[in-house]
């Protein structure tokens, strides 16, 4: 199965210079923890709501801080005939719950961890991926107190 066969095609989008709050509005509004940033359709980074709360709401910064500030840079994506164990498998590699979907540089859809949990025969790939993202998050992090 293709990535293009359970991708998600109607993607919300940030620019460079949004300020965080459209951001998190974004992500209030269709219930997601991320959304992938643009500039001149293509695909530049991706904005957390780890992103906004880390890098700028704990460093004092306002509403109106542009997203560019805080995003993550490095953005990994995946093509639409990707097959979708191997995005699964590209999911763990990063530790990412969302990969934009990408054609010739434009951004043609986004593929959640439950885009892949919703298909049947993906569930085990996609809860494996899920479970490596989960352990290196937590391995590569500290808690202080």
């Amino acid at each position: 199965m293709r990535v293009s066969e359970i991708m998600t095609t109607q993607v919300k989008t940030v620019s460079p210079s949004d300020t965080i709050q459209k951001a998190a509005e974004i992500m209030k509004r269709i219930d997601c923890g991320s959304v992938p940033v643009m500039d001149n359709d293509r695909a530049v980074g991706m904005v957390t709501d780890r992103d906004i709360t880390i890098h700028a709401i704990a460093e004092g910064k306002g509403a109106d801080f542009p997203v560019k500030s805080c995003m993550t840079k490095s953005v990994v994506t995946v093509n639409a005939k990707t097959d979708a164990r191997e995005a699964a498998n590209i999911m763990a590699d990063h530790q990412v719950r969302r990969l934009p979907v990408v054609e010739n540089g434009k951004l043609v859809g986004i593929l959640a961890m439950a885009d892949l949990a919703r298909v049947n025969i993906f569930v085990r790939e996609s809860g494996q991926a899920l479970k490596e993202i989960s352990e290196r998050t937590h391995t590569n992090s500290t808690v202080q107190h």
